[in-house]
């Protein structure tokens, strides 16, 4: 049975609970992506209730449809131009005015409208009660209280979307903000005036369009001279003329009185609307934050914090992470009985399972940082974090704001770097691009995990945020460096609005950990599965080497020498010698193997790159093997271990092989601290890179951040292992 398709668009400003609701319509049937032409995240659902398909479409937050910054002609323009059945506005609840300002600009707007009024639990803990009866009749619209975070009254929400939308009724004129009456004369004139004038007709009505010519709307004006041609240098002109008289009237820029106005329209609705008990009560936000943003405990707490995520990922996710490492060693063993020796079984053994297994078994750690990343946001602790960092961001020239590209950096420098438009400078958004690759990303996480589990187990969590924790003064110090000589300029105020906690939805939790995730597991599917049978074939070729040894005559020399043994020194009903002869002959052979697997790497195309960059390197203390797997993360960090899994090649029925080999190959301690440095500085991935260019909007800043971050990397861990073998360390 065919269903009517709805399309139902969510607006709202920040922390007004909109990403939570669309999680609660949509659940796990969304998709994310870019909206086109532009990096800003879209979020799109689909879901059938009612006896309708509704598609779901989550607006950018934004404050107004004034046309700033990119999330505000986002939302405008989708709106405007896509005529979304429905539009329903989150409004928070416990912040009225605030959110009332956006609302009243979409109720400007020929669309259908329906407010949501959101978070009413916390509205009423603060003592303050709506009459969502008296808002319908005052603005002509459907108001329906709803608690996102506890899935309250979503449905209704819904069915009164439905109903909006089936409505023949026309969208209601009345109800909108009245302006004073020199702003009404001149929208009157200028409407007809643009009347007589155009002959197109826009996709919105007129009145709009003139208020927004008055306030000089350069998108607007932009968009006019496309439609109109010839007329729209008389419409402009006569829309500027209408201006300056208004400037002469009000001593003030029409789009600021015409602000005041909507905010005094607002006002006039606050008080017919709201009422505020005089009861004695808690802010239960106000008192956390005493303790969590505290001049003085403030910041500990927040280390901890971040401390504990990284013990938490190390420590809980080593359990599911032995448990598919079981499932890959399986795989492996099942595949080596089944397939004939030949170059296919080689590729895939070798080749696909020993890469894309090597990296897979990391997913739980990466879902587990994920899940963390999203407390931190959905609880409202992420804006605290900007806080308590505000001082040490000044330090280079930022402000808080800028820590949390920074800090979500931690899950991904892809979006962290697309979230720097928030910022209002120019110079401090290129500043913050420059240090925000030094967070390490999940995908750095694997080689960490490897290398501290190998040599620091009792202490790898740690380590693993001490790792972390030195990215960040690497940021800073770097930064301090870019703000002193190539971006000069002066420290921008610190204005950020600290949203009140709420309780984290455990849905939407797990919604963001596995959109996160999702990510994680395409490149398994993608990137990861291409370099690791790139990095097989040049490991694997040329076929026909030139062994040093007879490592096949000596295998059958070891065997010859162990059945004389056996024959000679154990006797029939000594069962336990005879099993002590054969580990020891099957020990002996094993070293053959291993020793003949290490020649033909060295002697492969693998080997011959390795070799070339092994003087880059080795004052490092990394070996060829290494340096070419940090050669390969240039296109994905996770490349690394699915190369280190594939160089250091082992037989698969050892669960802990790839510890056991990185440690036979020489690596100590302090060189695997050196590498864990090198790799937290080194160049970004290649989306990354791409990143940088796409938002600096210049090769300039993308080549410099290439040779700057390698440049540090090297003499960074340089001076780590130098100066550690200096002191005695290994």
């Amino acid at each position: 049975m065919n269903h009517k398709s709805i399309t139902i668009a969510l607006a709202g400003n920040p922390n007004s609970g909109k990403t939570t609701i669309f999680n609660c319509i949509t659940g796990t049937r969304q998709k994310v992506g870019n909206w086109p032409g532009v990096t800003v995240e879209k979020k799109e659902g689909t879901v059938s209730k009612y006896g309708y398909n509704l598609k779901i479409i989550d607006l950018p937050g934004t404050y107004s449809l004034t046309p700033f910054s990119v999330e505000e002609i986002i939302a405008r323009n989708y709106v405007l131009e896509e005529c979304p059945d429905v539009v329903i506005v989150i409004i928070d609840a416990s912040n009225l005015e605030r959110s009332l300002y956006l609302a009243t600009q979409l109720r400007e707007i020929d669309c259908k409208v329906i407010f949501a009024l959101n978070m009413a639990d916390v509205a009423r803990a603060r003592g303050l009660k709506i009459d969502a009866d008296k808002l319908s009749e005052l603005l002509d619209l459907p108001v329906v209280f709803t608690v996102g975070n506890k899935n309250k009254d979503i449905d209704i929400l819904l069915q009164k979307a439905i109903e909006l939308a089936e409505s023949k009724s026309e969208i209601p004129q009345k109800r909108k903000v009245k302006y004073s009456k020199d702003i009404e004369n001149s929208i009157a004139k200028l409407q007809s005036f643009i009347e007589k004038k155009i002959a197109v007709k826009f996709p919105y009505n007129t009145r709009w369009m003139v208020i927004k010519l008055l306030e000089d709307d350069r998108i607007l004006k932009e968009h006019i001279v496309q439609k109109t041609g010839n007329n729209s240098q008389d419409i402009i002109q006569e829309a500027q003329a209408l201006r300056k008289k208004l400037v002469d009237r009000f001593d003030e820029e029409p789009e600021i009185v015409m602000t005041d106005e909507r905010y005094g329209f607002i006002a006039g609705i606050i008080k017919e609307v709201l009422t505020t008990s005089t009861k004695n009560r808690i802010d239960i936000s106000r008192n956390i934050d005493l303790v969590l943003t505290h001049r003085f405990i403030g910041f500990p707490i927040f280390i901890f914090f971040i401390w504990a995520m990284f013990q938490l990922t190390f420590s809980l996710g080593a359990y599911p992470m032995e448990w598919i490492g079981i499932g890959v060693d399986g795989i492996s063993a099942l595949l080596e009985s089944f397939l004939s020796e030949s170059l296919l079984k080689d590729l895939v053994i070798n080749g696909i399972i020993a890469g894309v297994g090597s990296v897979i078994i990391f997913l739980p750690n990466i879902l587990i940082l994920f899940f963390c990343i999203a407390l931190f946001e959905d609880t409202g602790y992420m804006s605290r974090a900007a806080f308590l960092m505000d001082k040490i961001m000044h330090l280079i020239g930022l402000h808080g704001k800028s820590f949390i590209p920074m800090l979500m950096g931690f899950g991904c420098n892809v979006p962290a770097i697309m979230t720097t438009r928030t910022l209002e400078s120019k110079k401090d958004r290129i500043l913050t691009i420059l240090i925000t690759p030094f967070m390490s990303c999940s995908a750095k996480l694997p080689v960490y995990i490897i290398l501290t589990g190998t040599f620091f187990s009792a202490k790898a969590g740690t380590v693993i945020f001490a790792i972390y924790l030195f990215g960040v003064i690497a940021a800073v110090v770097s930064g301090r460096l870019f703000r002193s000589t190539l971006l000069r300029g002066a420290d921008a105020p610190f204005v950020m609005e600290l949203p009140p906690y709420r309780a984290p939805m455990l849905k939407s939790v797990l919604i963001h950990m596995w959109d996160r995730g999702k990510m994680f597991l395409k490149k398994m599917g993608g990137v990861i599965l291409i370099g690791s049978v790139v990095i097989w074939f040049l490991s694997a070729f040329p076929r026909n080497i030139q062994y040093s040894v007879d490592y096949a005559a000596e295998i059958v020399g070891v065997n010859v020498l162990y059945e004389t043994k056996i024959k000679v020194d154990a006797k029939v009903d000594d069962r336990s010698c005879m099993q002590s002869i054969e580990e020891e002959r099957d020990t002996a052979i094993r070293k053959i193997k291993l020793a003949q697997d290490a020649e033909k790497m060295e002697k492969s195309f693998m080997g011959h790159i390795g070799k070339k960059l092994a003087p880059l390197f080795a004052p490092l203390g990394i070996d060829w093997r290494g340096g070419v797997a940090l050669l390969t993360g240039f296109v994905a960090k996770e490349i690394v271990v699915s190369t280190m899994g594939i160089l250091y090649a082992v037989e698969e029925e050892e669960s802990d092989a790839f510890q056991k080999a990185i440690i036979s190959s020489g690596m100590t301690p302090l060189s695997a601290l050196s590498m864990m440095l090198f790799v937290l500085l080194y160049l970004p991935c290649f989306a990354t890179i791409a990143a940088i260019k796409r938002e600096t909007g210049s090769l300039k800043w993308m080549f410099f951040s290439i040779a700057y971050t390698t440049s540090l990397a090297w003499v960074v861990a340089f001076s780590v292992y130098q100066g550690g073998r200096l002191i005695g360390l290994n």
